[in-house]
């Protein structure tokens, strides 16, 4: 695997997880080193760090303090 692929995979302590729960990506790595991009985006997926899933979770944060205020009322 290329050294500057190994050092991004070492800085973010989740995408070592992943790639240690999933290690058919170390294989695919070191074929094509440009997949690393396509391994965060999975990543981010399963751990529900996209956007969208961001969003939802504030969006239900919100509603969760509604529903106390309501409560309070």
């Amino acid at each position: 695997m290329k050294i500057d692929v190994q050092f991004k995979i070492k800085n973010d302590p989740l995408l070592q997880k992943y790639i240690r729960e999933n290690s058919y990506w170390y294989k695919n790595l070191n074929r094509n080193p440009e997949l690393l991009g396509t391994l965060n985006n999975e990543m981010k997926e399963k751990y529900k760090l996209t956007t969208a899933d961001k969003i939802n979770n504030f969006s239900e944060k919100l509603d969760l303090i509604r529903t106390f205020i309501n409560v309070f009322k």
